[in-house]
């Protein structure tokens, strides 16, 4: 049974949903990077919040894990490329605070556009300052989206209602996305040019990082006004206050810092700015939904390897897993094959797809067979990490999909290029779900994949057989199937020998010196 940690205050509904899906849960929020470090060697997924930083340091420790779900969008208290090169799974789950998110960003506006919490503060305090706060009207006006994913569409929908005219900066919008939207896509200059108020909805990266600085609000409309609920950071906090001072930015509404918790920042005490402390998601609805997401998720990545709202892994839907699964297998031992009999520095690989897996989702599968391919050159290597892996040795990595049809209904080839050759294997399914080679190096040979096996190339010439046999005889390991294939008589051929017993170094010694012999290698699947 599955083992999961949450580390943060999480809707009571997470531990009902994981009970329920068969995975064992630990509630323990609140808990000290020294006291997660100490304890999560023993779970195989980590739910958190924002709260828990899982560092490189606690992923290091992290023995077990498989899958870290953040309940909610941002994951920058996450440790992305620790966690992938450890071979982790990072989830979050976009779609169950967006409508909360959003609604928090247009409320946040109009408490700005009508300065409602200073004239909220001045009518309780008794001093009636009606003539102080002239606000402005939304109607009309020019919204700048920053960021028009999940949240910032929401926000435009929204905005539209308000009869706003709406801009959208993203570099992913594309112009049919754009117009579903019913938005004009700019770029940032133009944007920060034409809009009377600006909404931040992107995640916070080195290049969004300070994205709005002195520079960017020097291009702004004079009489701006900023809202961020997406993450801190992203509004560099000293330029905004110098914007504000000299009036050239009219006013801020902020729910994220760049330091959080923020119980000292150079905006707090200024009449120009609304600020919560972090209140996007936080609705009863929105905590709700994330913690149910997140804990389906994961107790679907654990229980049946479907992936849903992965940062660093294609998605697999519960539906596909089973599908997808035995395929995922026969490309992990296709390049566990080509992996174990490579000799030199491998400089690139390519992955075809024929027939019936060519309409499938073959991400999952090509990740799969670069995991097999580098698994024998390092432990650390799962489908997570080995992109990561591949990249950092410089092998490049090429899908190619093929609508023909061949000689088999589907068709697996990988084709790896070293310094040395180049070397290709193929595999089919037989029986639906059973892995087996049928080619290797453009000679046909139909062989299963067993846990002990031994590849042989050779001359096609007579006596290998017996000799091998008789060999195996005075050692007491038995041949459970034989394989041959070659390209012509009397030209290179090749052979595969499941065995029931592992094969000795001492026994792969003497294989090697057999007269015939040009290469032996022991293949453990």
């Amino acid at each position: 049974m599955p083992k999961i940690l949450i580390s943060d205050k999480l809707s009571e509904r997470a531990v009902a949903v994981f009970t329920e899906r068969g995975v064992e849960v630990d509630y323990k929020p609140g808990l000290s990077p020294d006291d997660l470090k100490a304890i999560i060697g023993a779970y195989d997924g980590l739910a958190v919040r924002s709260a828990t930083k899982v560092t490189a340091e606690i992923l290091e420790a992290a023995d077990n894990l498989k899958v870290v779900g953040r309940a909610g969008i941002g994951v920058d208290n996450i440790d992305r490329e620790a966690a992938t090169a450890k071979g982790v799974v990072v989830m979050n789950t976009p779609f169950g605070n967006s409508i909360t998110t959003a609604e928090h960003a247009i409320a946040m506006m109009m408490a700005l556009a009508r300065q409602i919490p200073m004239a909220n503060a001045s009518t309780h305090a008794g001093k009636w300052e009606k003539s102080k706060f002239m606000g402005v009207e939304l109607y009309g006006k020019v919204l700048g989206l920053v960021g028009a994913g999940n949240i910032g569409s929401i926000v435009a929908d929204r905005a539209h209602g308000l009869k706003m005219r709406v801009v959208a900066f993203d570099p992913f919008l594309s112009p049919e996305r754009a117009d579903e939207m019913g938005v004009e896509k700019a770029d940032l200059d133009t944007l920060l040019a034409r809009s009377d108020f600006i909404t931040i909805h992107t995640p916070l990266t080195d290049k969004t990082r300070n994205l709005l600085d002195a520079a960017a609000f020097a291009k702004c409309k004079p009489g701006v006004r900023v809202v961020n609920c997406a993450r801190g950071g992203i509004v560099d906090e000293a330029a905004l206050k110098d914007a504000l001072e000299s009036g050239h930015v009219a006013g801020a509404s902020l729910d994220v810092f760049t330091e959080e918790p923020a119980k000292d920042n150079p905006l707090f005490g200024r009449d120009d700015v609304v600020a919560t402390p972090h209140l996007g998601a936080a609705t009863e609805e929105a905590q709700e939904n994330v913690a149910i997401q997140v804990a389906d998720q994961m107790s679907d990545y654990l229980l049946t390897g479907a992936v849903s709202n992965a940062l660093n892994m294609p998605s697999v839907s519960a539906e596909d897993a089973p599908q997808l699964r035995p395929y995922m297998k026969l490309a992990e031992q296709l390049g566990s094959f080509a992996g174990q009999v490579t000799e030199s520095g491998i400089r690139s690989a390519t992955i075809e797809f024929e027939g019936h897996v060519a309409g499938l989702n073959t991400k999952p599968l090509v990740q799969a067979a670069i995991a097999g391919l580098l698994k024998p050159f390092s432990d650390a290597v799962n489908m997570v990490s080995a992109p990561v892996i591949a990249r950092e040795r410089g092998i490049d990595i090429a899908e190619v999909k093929h609508d023909r049809s061949g000689d088999y209904q589907t068709l697996i080839k990988l084709t790896v290029v070293t310094e040395r050759f180049t070397r290709s294997v193929s595999g089919t399914l037989f029986g639906g779900d059973k892995p087996r080679i049928v080619d290797i190096k453009g000679i046909q040979v139909e062989a299963p994949f067993s846990r002990s096996m031994l590849y042989i190339t050779n001359e096609d010439k007579p006596g290998l057989i017996g000799a091998l046999g008789t060999l195996f005889s005075e050692k007491g390991l038995n041949i459970a199937s034989f394989h041959l294939g070659r390209v012509e008589a009397g030209g290179d051929a090749i052979a595969l020998v499941e065995l029931d017993n592992e094969l000795p170094d001492a026994v792969l010694t003497e294989i090697r010196a057999l007269p015939l012999v040009t290469q032996a290698k022991r293949l453990v699947f």
